[in-house]
């Protein structure tokens, strides 16, 4: 899948030490880039900031479901922060949650209309979901060209070439 994990909030942040986790995790340094997310977790609790990168370091180190809990739990606490809906969007895409997925999207977009990441993420998802319905139609109607031709052209929206990578969410 396509799906862009955000890596920053839009917010004004990433002074201190926050700047250094983030550039640890860009580095793949996900051992420090943890402790220092955790040290200033301990020196503020309730730090949206750290919280968020906390569950970049569990999304990129294949602890899901506790990505899914650091990200939800700052869904409920900050709503008007886009990316941690993004990345819930994201995790649900990657379980085959669509639907949840879908919501987690709405609800990024409707924090931020600016968004480009999430509705790029919207519409791999809906590629996604359509080139489920195509097979399915092929499946059953095996003589329908136009389904045929769809899902052709829906497998190449959510399979692309290597030369045709799309770059990572910023």
């Amino acid at each position: 899948m396509l799906f862009g994990l955000a890596i920053s909030i839009s917010a004004p942040l990433f002074a201190g030490p926050l700047d250094d986790a983030q550039r640890m995790i860009r580095k793949g340094q996900y051992v420090q880039a943890l402790e220092a997310v955790d040290s200033q977790l301990a020196a503020n609790p309730n730090d949206p900031q750290a919280g968020f990168l906390k569950g970049v370091i569990y999304s990129e180190t294949n602890r899901s479901d506790d990505a899914i809990a650091v990200y939800t739990k700052l869904t409920e606490d900050y709503p008007e922060y886009a990316e941690p809906y993004n990345n819930l969007a994201v995790l649900y895409a990657r379980n085959k949650q669509y639907e949840q997925a879908r919501m987690a999207l709405a609800m990024a977009i409707q924090a931020n209309p600016s968004y480009g990441t999430a509705y790029e993420n919207l519409g791999d998802l809906y590629a996604k979901l359509a080139n489920q319905a195509y097979a399915k139609a092929v499946q059953l109607d095996g003589a329908s060209k136009a389904a045929a031709a769809k899902l052709a052209l829906s497998r190449e929206l959510i399979e692309p070439s290597a030369k045709a990578k799309p770059a990572p969410a910023k």
